[in-house]
């Protein structure tokens, strides 16, 4: 099959028929006309509303310190923890 390779076009002789010059391109996977056939068919779902983002890292370390040593209020009695509730939200 080499030897054939080689020679000019004109020698070897052509299988192929003469076709169209669009003739051996592939083929169209469904007709256009169904473009977008299930996207529109499936019904619209709204957007769920999204949760508050976790402080990561060296933010959460700031946030940490700012609410450990910088607003801290120096009141009467004993010291608070860090997971009491403001006393309009207890319920």
């Amino acid at each position: 099959l080499r030897h054939l390779a080689r020679r000019p076009v004109e020698e070897r002789g052509t299988s192929l028929p003469a076709l169209s010059p669009g003739a051996r391109m592939g083929k169209v996977h469904g007709s256009l006309a169904r473009a977008g056939k299930v996207r529109g068919q499936t019904p619209k779902v709204s957007k769920q509303e999204k949760k508050k983002k976790v402080v990561v890292g060296r933010a959460k370390k700031r946030l940490q310190y700012n609410r450990r040593f910088v607003n801290v209020a120096v009141g009467l009695g004993k010291k608070k923890g860090p997971n009491t509730q403001p006393l309009g939200k207890a319920g």
